[in-house]
Parts: structure tokens; C-alpha cells; sequence
């Protein structure tokens, strides 16, 4: 990902930095909060109040400072089908199911942080976090050219030249500008300079105001979000409806906000705290249900807005989601006035710096297996959505490490000076690798004494304990003798008829342990909360 860390500064930010980096990023949040609101099927203002609040609350206590939080596509194409059944038992209803799946959704968000599993994100390979990338910047790029309707119609003749042009203008100063100053960000002016252009020059073009209207809309004017308890029946059938989706809803926004938290600490060289970030996120989307907002989860693109304008503390998250708050009260007119396509310039700049460039010169440099889930993610990610992405990622690449795994077995074969053959063992032993172990013996031909060395393997699960059983039975139905060497003191406990089997030299066994429980308990002893 050679490009993106060139197109990332990695300088310590500034109160400067952050301050004009959030004023940037609020700017951006309001048509992507405007479009998933419309795709979820729900006011404007609602998906504007989730994007603050959820932007408010993880800058605060989230894992990740410089990671933005709002009203995200991955969640709003889940929230449409909730609320369409909810709106179908009852005038609005819809709005009501959807807050009450969102306060579920988040206690659960909250309590996978605070039993610690965010740390499972590690699992993730590098190709699946590069599939990842490539597919929401394809995402990214298909959502901008929806900007390029006006009343559902795509534009054509002189206003789509005009929107092109005003486009290309933003890209240009995007790119050109860092290189004379970083000052003021790029993306900041950008937006200033078109918009001056567009509103000084009588220019006729899409502006914010004129998409939120032609998706059905008014405007972004409403006052402060107010505390409501969601009007539902409290049953089981309301739980029955809402409880599928609010685990899906966790499930991606987990997802979405642990990979870019990754990707965010790959960017800017520092790390974030997974679990601490699944509670903030958890207790965002809490407020949001009670709050009335659409709920969210992090932002790949505006979060990579804000570390690109020079963001790095939580000072720029606070300061877009306080400025979104601001617009919705007492700025609306304004903001409504800036034109689309310096919003669509800013994000088609983001496209390029988050897709991994790196991928078309790693092509041929790279495992088979390791280029197939690259564009897997990648098109999954494009075709269904994330979490489903992602876990096919995960899936296939744990398959393949299994597979590649289960062909290194390997047995030394000898007999020594008294007629006793000795096997030792190389390679992990478990379920994968079961049946090529038990390959390796000639039970019939061999002496009476047989001795398997295990000092140069390893005794993975209950799979390879269940091996060793089945071959000591092998060689003791044919009257044979085998003892088994270098096995752990948890496996000999789980060995049948151990005692007699297994000969144990303390000081020669390797340091190792094959039982989960005792894994476990090592690493929860060493770990710290929220890392």
C-alpha cells in the first residue's frame, strides 16, 4: 500500500490541525449522511443526527483519535428492510423499530468490548484488509456517480460538463495545493473555492439543497435531538423482529470500524484500541436509538479526509460532529448553497488514496491463494456488503493455512542397533493433518518395538490427540510396543493408557501446551483492558 502512505502525512497534528480538518470533514459528512438516510428510507435530519452523535460520542471515548464515526451505506441498506415491516404495521412505525434495533445492536457492540473480543480483528490477513480497502473505494466511487442524477435523471449536456469541470477543479487543487502549502487543508479550500465560484458566478449546478430536495426532502434546518423512549410494543414478537437485525447491524458495524481502525493505524503509524472502540461505537449507536438518529458506525472515507487534512487527535472528530451540529441549527442556508461536485471532487481524491495501488505490483509476487481472496473481499465487498465479505475472506484464508499446514507432516523413519524403529515426527499435528500422520506408519511390517518422537511437532487439538490414540490401538492389536516421546504433560493426560505408552524426559520436552483452556488463560493474564 505504497501509494496511500505516500498520500497520507504522518506528522503529529496540531489544535490547528485538527480544527480545520474537522471543519472539512463536517462539510463532507452532510450529503453522505443525507444519501444513507434516503437509503434507508428515513428523514434527512435522522440520518444528520446519527452522524453527530455518532461522531460526538467515539471521538470522545472511541479507541482510534482521528476516526470518523457517522451514518455509514453498510448499515442504512441493513436499517431499509427493518423499517419498511416496521412502516407496514403501522403509519412511522418503521422509524420506531429501527431506534429499538439500534439500542440492541449497540449493548451488544458494547458488550463484545467489554469482554475483550475486539482482539480478534488481528485474525484478519493482510489480503483480506487489502480486498477490504479496494472494495469500499470502489464503493465509495459507485455512490459519488449517484450525485450525478438530478430527479432520479442522469444529467447530461451543459450541467453535466458543468458538474464535471467543477469536479476536476476540486481534484486539481486537492493534488496541486499540498505541494505549495499545507497551511490550510487542500480539501478545505477546495470546497471554499468552488463553492465561491459556484455561488459569485450565478453558476447553475447541484447544490446540497438541490439534491436533499430531489430525493424527497426539505432541508437540513431542525433543532437539538430530543430523548425518546421508542414507542413499541415491548414482547417477544417485537424482539423476534428487531434481534436479527440488530445482530447483523453490530456484526457490520463492528466489522467496518475495526478494519478501519486498522487501516488508520497502518496510516498513521501508531496504534488504536480495538475493544475500547467496540464500546464507544456500542454506546453511540445507544444513543442514537434513544436520541433519534440513524445510528452508523467509522467512515473509511471521511476518516481518511480527516488524517489527509492533517487530523490526528479526537479534538477533529469533536469539532466535525459540534460544526454538523451547528449547520443543522443555525447554518443550514449556507451549507445548503455548496455545490455537489466539490463534495464529489474531495471523495474521488479519497478513492484514489485509499484503493491499494500496491495490489496490480504484488500481482505476480504473491501466493495464488492470497491474490483470489484479495479479489474476493474485493468483490463481495462491491456486490453484497462488508461483513460478508470479510468473513468469506477469513474463511478462505484459514482453509488455505490449514490445507498448506496439513501437507507438512512429516515422519523421519530409523531403526537403531537393537531392532527398534523410531518415527520422528515433524510438523503441527492437528485435524487437518490426521490422516497424512497415520500414513506415515507401516504398523504391519514393523519390529515389536516402535517409538514416535514428537519432539519436532507439535500436538495442536482434540483432532491429533484422537490420532495418537487410534495409532497406539493400531500397534497394540497386532501385539507391538510403542511408546510415545516428548509429549506434553496436558496431552499424556488425554493419551489412553498413557502410563504405559508414554516415556516423559522432563528436561528434554519442549515448552509447549496443547490444551485452549491453558492457552487462553496465558494471554487473558498478559493482556491489558481495552488492548
Amino acid at each position: 500500500m505504497k501509494f496511500q502512505f505516500q498520500f497520507i502525512d504522518k506528522k503529529q497534528g496540531t489544535i490547528k490541525d485538527d480544527i480545520l480538518s474537522g471543519l472539512t470533514v463536517s462539510l463532507a459528512l452532510v450529503p453522505e449522511a443525507v444519501a444513507f438516510a434516503f437509503v434507508a428510507g428515513v428523514s434527512p435530519i435522522v440520518g444528520l443526527y446519527g452522524a453527530f452523535m455518532m461522531g460526538l460520542v467515539t471521538s470522545i471515548f472511541g479507541g482510534r483519535p482521528g476516526m470518523i464515526s457517522g451514518a455509514t451505506g453498510a448499515m442504512a441498506v441493513v436499517m431499509v428492510s427493518l423499517v419498511q415491516k416496521g412502516n407496514a404495521m403501522g403509519d412511522m412505525q418503521g422509524l420506531q423499530y429501527l431506534f429499538a434495533a439500534l439500542i440492541l445492536a449497540g449493548t451488544i457492540q458494547s458488550l463484545f468490548g467489554v469482554f475483550k473480543l475486539g482482539k480478534f480483528i488481528r485474525l484478519v490477513p493482510h489480503s483480506v484488509m487489502m480486498g477490504f480497502v479496494n472494495g469500499l473505494a470502489i464503493v465509495i466511487f459507485l455512490s459519488q456517480l449517484n450525485m450525478f442524477k438530478a430527479g432520479g435523471e442522469w444529467l447530461s449536456g451543459t450541467p453535466l460538463y458543468t458538474m464535471l469541470g467543477l469536479v476536476a477543479l476540486t481534484m486539481a487543487i486537492m493534488y496541486f495545493l499540498p505541494k505549495l502549502s499545507k497551511a490550510i487543508p487542500a480539501a478545505l479550500v477546495g470546497i471554499l473555492v468552488v463553492s465561491a465560484i459556484v455561488i459569485f458566478g450565478n453558476i447553475e449546478t447541484e447544490t446540497v439543497k438541490s439534491f436533499i430536495q430531489s430525493g424527497g426532502g426539505e432541508g437540513i434546518k431542525a433543532g437539538l435531538p430530543t430523548f425518546n423512549v421508542p414507542v413499541i410494543p415491548f414482547n417477544i414478537e417485537t424482539l423476534k423482529l428487531i434481534l436479527p437485525y440488530s445482530l447483523i447491524l453490530a456484526a457490520v458495524g463492528l466489522i467496518e470500524s475495526l478494519m478501519t481502525l486498522n487501516l488508520v493505524d497502518e496510516l498513521t503509524e501508531t496504534r488504536g484500541s480495538g475493544n475500547r472502540e467496540c464500546v464507544a461505537q456500542g454506546t453511540a449507536n445507544i444513543v442514537n436509538g434513544f436520541f433519534g438518529g440513524m445510528g452508523g458506525c467509522a467512515m473509511i472515507g471521511q476518516s481518511i479526509i480527516n488524517i489527509k487534512s492533517g487530523g490526528r487527535g479526537r479534538l477533529s472528530g469533536i469539532f466535525a460532529a459540534v460544526m454538523l451540529l451547528m449547520f443543522i441549527l443555525f447554518a443550514s442556508s449556507y451549507i445548503e448553497m455548496i455545490p455537489i461536485a466539490a463534495l464529489v471532487g474531495v471523495m474521488f481524491m479519497v478513492v484514489i488514496g485509499t484503493f491499494a495501488w500496491s495490489t496490480f505490483n504484488i500481482i505476480n509476487k504473491i501466493p495464488l491463494s492470497d491474490l483470489i481472496v484479495i479479489v474476493l473481499v474485493t468483490g463481495l465487498t462491491v456486490i453484497f456488503d462488508l461483513a460478508i465479505a470479510v468473513l468469506a475472506g477469513v474463511i478462505v484464508s484459514a482453509l488455505v493455512f490449514s490445507w498448506e499446514n496439513a501437507k507438512r507432516i512429516r515422519a523421519r523413519k530409523s531403526v537403531d542397533e537393537h531392532g527398534i524403529k523410531h518415527y520422528e515426527i515433524f510438523g503441527p499435528l492437528f485435524f487437518g493433518s490426521t490422516t497424512l500422520f497415520q500414513s506415515k506408519f507401516d504398523v504391519q511390517n514393523d519390529p515389536d518395538e516402535v517409538i514416535v518422537d514428537f519432539k519436532e511437532s507439535r500436538i495442536m487439538d482434540q483432532s491429533a490427540i484422537e490420532a495418537i490414540n487410534k495409532l497406539a490401538e493400531r500397534y497394540q492389536k497386532v501385539g507391538k510396543t510403542i511408546h510415545l516421546r516428548h509429549l506434553s504433560k496436558d496431552c499424556i493426560k488425554l493419551v489412553k493408557r498413557a502410563e504405559k505408552i508414554c516415556d516423559v524426559n522432563v528436561l528434554e520436552d519442549p515448552n509447549y501446551f496443547v490444551a485452549i483452556d491453558n492457552y487462553n488463560r496465558i494471554v487473558n493474564k498478559s493482556s491489558t483492558p481495552f488492548n
